[in-house]
């Protein structure tokens, strides 16, 4: 029994090794918050762990792993959008100032990254920044084929729209999927 449990531990280890430092660039690329992003990894996998009897017999244990990040990221934004409104509730009763648009933080990917929609930019990311297939990204999004195409195009659109043809094909290498 202990022989089996050391060979679970130590095929966890070298997944851990192999990925660790992947995970971490997607989750920082998810969550804009790159000091953030190395615990969003640990955490998830600390959760990969507590399954891995499940996740290392699994066809794509790394497509899991990736999953588990964007579960955890989408999970964090949704709460950091949640503190924002109430945050705005209790200061809305002072004036609104408005600032002039910051042109530089346009041009910045990752504050445009961070203007796309959850989906649009976990497609754009995994299928971009870290050149996963098609499938790849499907199985790690738990989503279709055919919707990370079209999220993936839709979120790539928007980032021409805020980057300009130029910066958003610079993002991508000039290659178009």
């Amino acid at each position: 029994m202990l022989l089996v449990h050391h060979d679970a531990s130590a095929e966890f280890h070298a997944f851990f090794e192999q990925h660790h430092a992947e995970l971490s660039r997607l989750a920082a690329m998810l969550i804009g918050e790159p000091d953030a992003a190395a615990d969003l990894a640990a955490d998830a996998l600390v959760a990969v762990w507590h399954r891995w009897d499940r996740v290392r017999g699994a066809d794509h244990p790394l497509a899991y792993a990736r999953g588990v990040v964007a579960n955890l990221a989408r999970t964090r934004i949704r709460a950091a959008v949640r503190e924002r409104r109430r945050v705005s509730l209790f200061w809305s009763n002072r004036p609104e100032v408005v600032e002039a648009a910051d042109v530089a933080s346009v041009l910045d990917v990752r504050s445009a990254l961070a203007r796309l929609p959850f989906r649009k930019r976990a497609c754009v990311v995994l299928r971009h920044a870290l050149d996963l297939s098609e499938k790849d990204t499907a199985l790690a999004l738990g989503i279709s084929v055919g919707t990370v195409k079209s999220q993936t195009s839709k979120g790539m659109a928007e980032l021409q729209k805020l980057l300009g043809t130029r910066a958003a094909g610079e993002l991508t290498g000039g290659r178009t999927r």
